[in-house]
């Protein structure tokens, strides 16, 4: 009787879990987790702080079921898209918005109960900025939608530093910034060979309204200021040679194929770009807390 019944929900299971960007979701926890440990919580807070970061998957998935609600017709006009379960029916807008909700408000309830109404507030602020500004208002409004709400995909360091110090300090607005320069030649260089799903889309993404090779080389420009940025850590004393060194690693592999980018203009670098910055960003947050527990055993 059980496995009719698993069969029978289970697609429908995968299909919400689908709906709340589950692998998007699991870099937006990483950066947090290194936040929360950047801000050096001791043992007898640690159930607090791993209820916290839940919390924070659960608003992050929420979050991205509200874009995919608001989005569902543009996801309608983009290959990349066309698979969602929103776009496929295989999920109803009642049970996206029902679903989005509960994840949403059972995360806000465990960063209330065990984390720290600051912690609490700025989670609420970023969905805010996520779902409503960017999705709704930004990203169909400007070329400047991801510089402008990269705001609110730069948040998860602080969301994670707050939960465990109840405090935004120096050292989290660092690790800010760091996202913040990152998102815009990310998101670009998905943008450059894709282009036309966003054309298709009327969505006026940077290589739709100013062209390919005008995008190419804003990406250029913005992976030095990225490599400029990722030096703080170290300059304020967060961070050590470690991480100074695994830093430059990855960065000049960022601006190396922002240049080849750049010169040649050919969509297969922009997809390696893409990939690479994905990793290029777990690599520089984990090498965060490597030369922290590094620092701490010698």
């Amino acid at each position: 009787m059980l496995k009719p019944l698993y069969a029978q929900y289970s697609p429908r299971l995968a299909d919400l879990w689908a709906l709340g960007k589950p692998r998007v979701v699991s870099l937006i926890v990483f950066c947090a987790a290194v936040g929360a440990a950047m801000a050096g919580p001791s043992l007898d807070i640690l159930p607090n702080v791993l209820a916290s970061l839940l919390g924070i998957a659960l608003v992050a998935m929420g979050a991205a079921a509200v874009n995919c609600l608001v989005e569902r017709n543009r996801d309608a006009a983009m290959r990349r898209t066309q698979g969602r379960p929103l776009v496929r029916g295989s999920v109803t807008v009642t049970d996206a918005a029902l679903y989005a909700g509960l994840l949403t408000l059972s995360g806000l309830w465990l960063l209330a109960s065990f984390g720290n109404l600051l912690a609490c507030a700025l989670t609420l602020a970023t969905f805010f900025g996520y779902a409503v500004v960017y999705t709704r208002w930004l990203k169909p409004a400007t070329p400047q939608n991801i510089v402008i709400g990269g705001a609110a995909g730069a948040m998860p360091p602080v969301l994670g530093w707050a939960a465990v110090s109840g405090t935004v300090s120096p050292e989290a607005a660092v690790m800010f910034l760091l996202i913040y320069t990152w998102t815009p030649p990310h998101f670009w260089a998905l943008a450059l060979y894709r282009h036309l799903d966003y054309e298709k889309a009327g969505l006026p993404m940077l290589p739709v309204t100013h062209g390919a090779a005008f995008t190419r080389h804003t990406i250029l420009l913005y992976s030095v200021m990225l490599a400029a940025v990722c030096v703080l850590p170290f300059v304020i004393g967060m961070s050590g040679w470690l991480y100074l060194a695994v830093a430059a690693w990855f960065n000049a592999g960022f601006v190396w194929r922002s240049w080849k980018l750049y010169r040649s203009g050919d969509e297969a670098i922009a997809r390696d770009l893409f990939r690479y910055s994905i990793k290029y960003l777990a690599w520089v947050f984990g090498a965060l807390i490597l030369d922290r527990v590094v620092f701490a055993i010698w």
